[in-house]
């Protein structure tokens, strides 16, 4: 066998193999004899089948089969020893006329390879890291929240303002019918609250969907409809009271303290909202890693140019779905694709020039801490060395999770050296003017 190549530019090569007969004949002449030995021709004894039978019969396959076979590993090891690195796979050239009735073979295969480039951490434009921290309003909500969650609810008569209002929604042309519980506080707007205030078991309320909450979220709570449904919903619903409970808060005291958070963790509403800011910034911690990595790639993107071998890539492309695309269909992802294929080589050449890479006792020691967290969450609060190292080892004995745990470690390394080696603008900022900045 015989491998040569030719760069057609730095991007684009045509790879040559050229197989003898003698590279593949006694593959073939030993696999026809197997077949020999052991086919059962009618007419003729087992083992005693005419060679010449054989070959006809069998011949064209096993011969097809075995040189496909020696090309794939001999393509496979030309990269290896070459250290080509390559786009996609090696796409074969179309040959008119094929002949499979010669003794000697010529393949030709296009390879798209891998830009040369180099990655300047030094963007052009300053990325913002934010620190996310919880207001005084958020804090305050979120105990408010926990003394209801450990308070109780009171029957009374009539509604008043900040009760919880219990009853059915229905429209009939709608298909709507749903029992729920109200919280008044969350309906939007004086006249829709009115219609509410003074209301009793028994009493029907006709209201509007159109800005019927504060949230589109819970007018799809309430009524049971679609997501997509919710924002233009204007219709005419009945709401049927069952029931009007008001809402007693907890006392913030030591049997709330403890319930929330362990005996004498907490011991003063000072110290209780301190450890609400410290949870909720572990929180918030993980959101804005996650924007801060966002934001590095397309910055890196931006700032690292190279040109890709577009043309093999779309070619290539439309061989490798389970259905062939059209040109214009691989034009169309190729376009959608380019920017996580440009990160990738940016992220690959990253990792290599500074030596960032995964042992396996890095993935282990990542795995156990996902592990301890999700034990905790059920009240195994300290299990022992043995148990965690054998959950560990069922699950990294699974390709696909150790794949993914894989590249969780990976960007945490990323993202660990991104913040060592690339200036960020520095910003505190409350989560809802974090999510006005981002996303409005």
């Amino acid at each position: 066998m015989n491998i040569t190549r030719e760069n057609i530019d730095e991007l684009n090569a045509i790879v040559k193999v050229d197989i003898a007969k003698e590279d593949y004949s006694g593959k073939v002449d030993k696999i026809l004899k197997d077949y020999r030995k052991n086919a059962n021709i009618p007419g003729f004894r087992k083992g005693h089948v005419p060679m010449g039978m054989v070959k006809k019969q069998y011949g064209k396959a096993v011969l097809v089969d075995e040189v496909n076979k020696l090309l794939q590993e001999g393509l496979n090891n030309y990269l290896k020893e070459e250290k080509l690195d390559v786009l996609g796979n090696p796409l074969p050239k179309e040959q008119e006329n094929f002949d499979w009735d010669k003794d000697n073979y010529t393949f030709e295969f296009e390879l798209g390879l891998s830009p040369e480039f180099n990655v300047d951490l030094d963007v052009k434009e300053p990325i913002t890291h934010y620190n996310i921290v919880a207001d005084d309003e958020m804090v305050d909500n979120q105990i408010k929240n926990m003394q209801k969650q450990y308070g109780k609810l009171v029957s009374k008569e009539k509604a008043e303002e900040g009760d919880i209002v219990a009853g059915t929604f229905k429209n009939e042309e709608e298909g709507i019918e749903n029992s729920t519980s109200v919280e008044l506080e969350k309906i939007k707007g004086k006249e829709n609250l009115d219609k509410f205030l003074g209301a009793k078991a028994g009493d029907t309320i006709s209201l509007n969907t159109k800005d019927l909450f504060e949230d589109d979220h819970d007018l799809i709570q309430h009524l049971k409809i679609e997501h997509d449904k919710a924002h233009d919903l204007d219709i005419e619903v009945e709401f049927t009271v069952s029931e009007v409970n008001q809402q007693e808060l907890a006392d913030l005291d030591q049997e709330l303290f403890d319930k929330l958070f362990g005996k004498d963790e907490v011991k003063t509403v000072t110290e209780l909202k301190e450890k609400i800011k410290e949870d909720a910034a572990k929180q918030f911690q993980q959101q804005s890693d996650q924007q801060l990595m966002n934001d590095v790639t397309e910055a890196l993107i931006e700032n690292t140019k190279f040109e890709l071998p577009k043309e093999f890539l779309q070619k290539w492309i439309q061989t490798v779905g389970e259905e062939p695309m059209t040109e214009e269909e691989a034009a169309e992802e190729y376009e959608k694709s380019e920017k996580g294929l440009r990160y990738q080589l940016i992220e690959g050449k990253v990792m290599k020039d500074n030596g960032l890479e995964i042992n396996f006792e890095d993935l282990k020691a990542f795995a156990i801490d996902k592990i301890k967290v999700q034990m905790a969450q059920f009240g195994q609060m300290d299990p022992s060395e043995k148990e965690l190292d054998d959950i560990a080892a069922r699950i990294l004995s699974n390709q696909d999770e150790a794949k993914r745990l894989s590249e969780q470690v990976m960007n945490e390394k990323l993202l660990e050296f991104y913040k060592e080696n690339m200036n960020f603008n520095e910003k505190e900022v409350t989560y809802d003017e974090f999510v006005k900045e981002i996303y409005e």
